[in-house]
């Protein structure tokens, strides 16, 4: 497994589960995009048009999750931050109501359950949201789950299930007579392998050694976040997430039960820098505020910035590529952590039969290699 974050966690651990000796590469096992997450488990407000084949990935992931959060949580020995607490999506003015309008009758046209709220029934249910809410979308199904809780649980849970850890970086693919057999760690250490797994976030397509025909076409998406915390005196200060479109940008409040407020995210096609800026902090407390005026008075903890993997059609790129013994679990975009159990499952199903399940055949590795070959000259 190249890469140890959540999604190389899972898998590996996953894997080891269904037998296979399992080894991970990376320097920081349970770092990456999960430090960042906000966590949002989203199948229904993450709604995008265009992405209804990848609603179903969600879908499907969303419904395992309970099962899957109690496994990991036993396995663990570890609390995951797991709340079932909905999620409400609000509008501020005209033009964020006929946007979320329109995002209602998408996700009725897809079957998905949302209730459209007036502002004041908003209000009832979040008190601390601002007089001019204009009306918004109640999503029960929608929950949440804290992404480092997660992650430190995955490094328990693999070490438990004899997964070795090697706290390095995978400096090279190593290919032999046209197969990935390992990988060559920065320590000038040789890894055998019979199967490698590209799991390495933002990072998949710079790994050297990987064929070009295969490398995936993954990029850096950088958003910065904001951890507030709310003093026992302000609590119960939001009860689910809260989203909203201010301006034509998104914004959203997680409230964790340990008092942590988290606040994300913007979306900057910056490549890899994670530096946090003063305009990213300002944007997104100035609409926050706007939002939930009552945020102004909570302590700023924590600014942080992080790298998604993105994909060219934002959906992940998972199983087996034409480079025999290489696999990628990659390409996650806004959804790593939703996707976290459904991934799990597909990758040990795809290394234990080589056979990609059904639900996992749209987001094969190959399909935008496909789509080069068929263009017309």
């Amino acid at each position: 497994m190249v890469g140890g974050g959540i999604i190389g966690l899972v898998t590996a651990w996953r894997a080891a589960l269904h037998g296979l000796s399992t080894a991970v590469v990376d320097p920081e096992p349970g770092g990456g995009a999960a430090q960042v997450a906000a966590g949002m488990l989203a199948a229904v407000t993450e709604l995008h048009y265009g992405e209804q084949t990848l609603l179903g990935l969600n879908l499907e992931s969303a419904r395992r999750y309970p099962d899957f959060a109690d496994e990991l949580a036993e396995a663990s020995g570890r609390d995951l931050g797991y709340r079932r607490c909905g999620t409400l999506a609000v509008a501020l003015d005209a033009d964020d109501r006929a946007h979320l309008r329109e995002l209602h009758a998408l996700q009725q046209r897809s079957g998905l359950a949302a209730e459209w709220l007036n502002g004041r029934e908003c209000r009832r249910l979040e008190p601390m949201l601002a007089p001019g809410v204009r009306g918004g979308l109640r999503v029960d199904g929608d929950h949440q789950i804290d992404p480092r809780r997660l992650a430190a649980a995955l490094v328990v849970a693999c070490e438990r299930a004899g997964v070795v850890f090697h706290r390095t970086w995978a400096e090279r693919l190593t290919v032999v007579r046209d197969r990935a057999a390992g990988v060559r760690t920065a320590d000038g250490d040789d890894l055998a392998a019979g199967q490698v797994v590209l799991a390495a976030g933002s990072l998949s397509g710079r790994l050297a050694g990987v064929p070009d025909e295969v490398l995936p076409p993954v990029r850096p998406v950088k958003g910065q976040v904001l951890r507030l915390t709310v003093p026992e005196r302000y609590a119960p200060f939001l009860s689910r997430t809260v989203r909203a479109v201010v301006r034509g940008s998104h914004v959203y409040l997680v409230p964790r039960e340990n008092g942590e407020l988290v606040v994300g995210a913007t979306s900057e096609e910056l490549g890899w820098d994670t530096a946090v800026t003063a305009g990213g902090v300002y944007e997104l407390l100035r609409d926050a505020h706007e939002l939930v005026p009552g945020i102004t008075e909570l302590p700023l903890t924590e600014t942080r910035a992080g790298l998604r993997p993105g994909s060219p059609d934002n959906a992940p790129l998972l199983g087996p590529t034409k480079l025999d013994g290489l696999l990628l679990a990659t390409g996650h975009y806004r959804n790593g952590v939703l996707l976290t159990p459904v991934t799990g499952d597909v990758m040990a199903h795809v290394l234990t039969t080589g056979e990609l399940p059904d639900e996992a055949r749209p987001f094969t590795p190959t399909r935008f290699a496909a789509a080069l070959t068929e263009q017309p000259a």
